[in-house]
C-alpha cells in the first residue's frame, strides 16, 4: 500500500532519535553565521526544492506549473528517500556543509525548532515576511520558534476516532464514556480500542495525546519538563488501565498505524485512533468489512474533545540559499488556495488554509474534513524543542515500560521527567 508522506514521516521519525542525537550534537562549526540569513534576500534565480519521496504525486505537477510561469526562476525537485531518518540525516549534512543548492526544504513539523535553533533556517521576517492570516493558527505554531516564524506551514494532519456506528449510536465525547462503551465491544466479541502503542514515534504521539487530553503537558511553554504532575499522571493512567482491563487488546502493544487499520477494517475493533488516510481505505479497500458501518469523530479527552497531536509539514528557506527572493515567492505559491486545494484533492493531504475545510468541492470528496478541522483546532504539536530526538526517546522508553507493566505510572513519569531534563539541558 502506498502511504502519504504524512504517514511515512510518523512511522519513521523514531529512527531520527539515533541519527539526530549524533548530528545535532556536532560542534557549532555547522551553525550558520548571523549574516547568512540576510544574504540573497533580494536575489532571484533558479532554486532547488528538497522533499522526501513524493508518494502522493503532487510535487512534480506543482513544480511544472511554477516553472511554466517562471522561466528564469525554475525549481528543480530534489527527491529524498521515503524514510524520515534518512531525510533528516541528509538535511543536516547539507546544512552543516553550508550547501547553497538546498534552497527550500520540506521539514517535519518537529524538526523546525531543531533547525531554527542551529541557525539553518531563514527567519520569515522583514523582506521575507509571509501573510499567515488565512492559515490555521495551530499550523503556524508548528512553524514558529522563539516567537519567530521560520517556515511556511504546508500541509497539516490530525487524529480522528473511527467507530462502529452500527454498534454505537453516538460517538463518545470523553475518555470515560468511551471506556463505558467497551461493554458493547465485549458483548459483540471484539476488541474495544486501539491506537499506536508499539515503541516508535507513534507511541510519542499517543502518549502526548493522553497527557494533553487530561490537561497535562510534556514540556511547559518555556520548554522545561512538565510530566511529573497529576494531570499527566491521569492521562498515562488511562492508557495503562485500559491495557490492564483489556479495553485495549494486549496485541495492540505491537500496533503501528497499519496494524490498527487492518484490525478495524476486519471488524475486530469498536474504536480506533488513527489518521485521516484510513477513511478512504476503509471505504474502498475491497477487504474492508466496515465500509458502510463506520463513522468518525474527534478523539475524546478528559472533559470533551481531546487534544490531537498535530502532524504535517513545513517548507523553509535555507540560510545558505543565494536566491531567497525566489524561494520566498515559492513559499507563497505553496500556501496559495489553489495549491492547497490541489494538495487535498490529489494527495488527500490536509490543507493549512482554514476556509478550505468548508469548501463544497473538497468536502464532497473528503467528507471527514469538517471533523478533521475540529481536531486540528484543538490539536497540540509534539514537544517543540531543538532536542526533539532525545525528548521523543524519553517519552517512548518510559511510556512503553508503563504499558508493559515493568514500571508503575509514578515511576515512569518520574524517570521520564529526569530523562527530559537531561535531554533539554544538554541535547544529548
Amino acid at each position: 500500500m502506498k502511504t502519504t508522506r504524512a504517514r511515512v514521516r510518523f512511522a519513521s521519525v523514531a529512527g531520527v532519535a539515533v541519527i539526530g542525537l549524533v548530528l545535532t550534537g556536532c560542534s557549532s562549526g555547522g551553525s550558520a553565521k548571523s549574516g547568512d540569513a540576510q544574504n540573497g534576500q533580494d536575489s532571484r534565480g533558479p532554486i532547488t526544492y528538497v522533499q522526501g519521496k513524493d508518494n502522493s504525486n503532487v510535487v512534480r505537477p506543482l513544480i511544472a506549473k511554477w516553472n511554466k510561469a517562471h522561466s528564469d526562476e525554475k525549481v528543480t525537485f530534489k527527491e529524498q528517500s521515503d524514510q524520515a531518518d534518512q531525510q533528516h540525516d541528509d538535511l543536516v549534512q547539507h546544512f552543516q556543509a553550508k550547501d547553497e543548492n538546498y534552497d527550500v526544504v520540506d521539514v517535519d513539523v518537529v524538526w523546525t525548532a531543531e533547525f531554527a535553533a542551529k541557525g539553518w533556517l531563514t527567519p520569515l521576517t522583514g523582506k521575507m515576511k509571509l501573510d499567515t492570516s488565512k492559515l490555521l493558527p495551530a499550523t503556524v505554531k508548528t512553524a514558529t520558534y522563539n516567537n519567530t516564524l521560520y517556515a511556511a506551514p504546508q500541509t497539516s494532519d490530525g487524529a480522528l476516532l473511527y467507530y462502529r456506528k452500527d454498534l454505537v449510536k453516538t460517538p463518545p465525547t470523553t475518555w470515560a464514556d468511551m471506556m463505558k462503551d467497551c461493554d458493547i465491544a465485549k458483548q459483540a466479541g471484539i476488541g474495544c480500542y486501539a491506537g499506536q502503542f508499539a515503541k516508535y514515534e507513534g507511541l510519542t504521539v499517543n502518549a502526548s495525546e493522553a497527557i494533553n487530553g487530561s490537561g497535562g503537558s510534556v514540556l511547559s511553554k518555556s520548554g522545561t519538563p512538565d510530566v511529573d504532575t497529576s494531570d499527566a499522571k491521569a492521562g498515562l493512567e488511562n492508557l495503562v488501565a485500559a491495557f490492564k482491563d483489556g479495553n485495549i487488546p494486549a496485541e495492540a502493544i505491537t500496533y503501528q498505524e497499519e496494524q490498527g487499520r487492518t484490525a478495524f477494517e476486519s471488524g475486530k475493533l469498536l474504536f480506533l485512533r488513527n489518521w485521516p488516510y484510513v477513511y478512504n481505505l476503509a471505504k474502498t479497500d475491497g477487504s474492508s468489512k466496515v465500509k458502510d458501518t463506520f463513522g468518525i469523530a474527534p478523539i475524546p479527552g478528559a472533559d470533551g474533545t481531546g487534544a490531537s497531536t498535530l502532524g504535517g509539514h513545513n517548507a523553509a528557506i535555507s540560510v545558505y540559499s543565494k536566491h531567497k527572493a525566489t524561494a520566498h515567492d515559492f513559499l507563497e505559491f505553496l500556501e496559495s488556495n489553489e495549491t492547497q486545494k490541489f494538495f487535498a484533492t490529489q494527495g488527500s493531504l490536509a490543507p493549512v488554509v482554514g476556509d478550505l475545510y468548508t469548501d463544497s468541492e473538497l468536502t464532497a470528496k473528503l467528507p471527514y474534513l469538517p471533523t478533521l478541522l475540529e481536531s486540528i483546532k484543538s490539536a497540540e504539536p509534539r514537544p517543540v524543542t531543538p532536542f526533539y530526538p532525545a525528548v521523543t526517546k524519553a517519552i517512548q522508553d518510559n511510556t512503553y515500560a508503563a504499558l508493559k507493566g515493568s514500571k508503575s505510572v509514578d515511576e515512569a513519569l518520574k524517570d521520564m521527567q529526569a530523562a527530559l531534563k537531561t535531554a533539554t539541558s544538554s541535547g544529548s
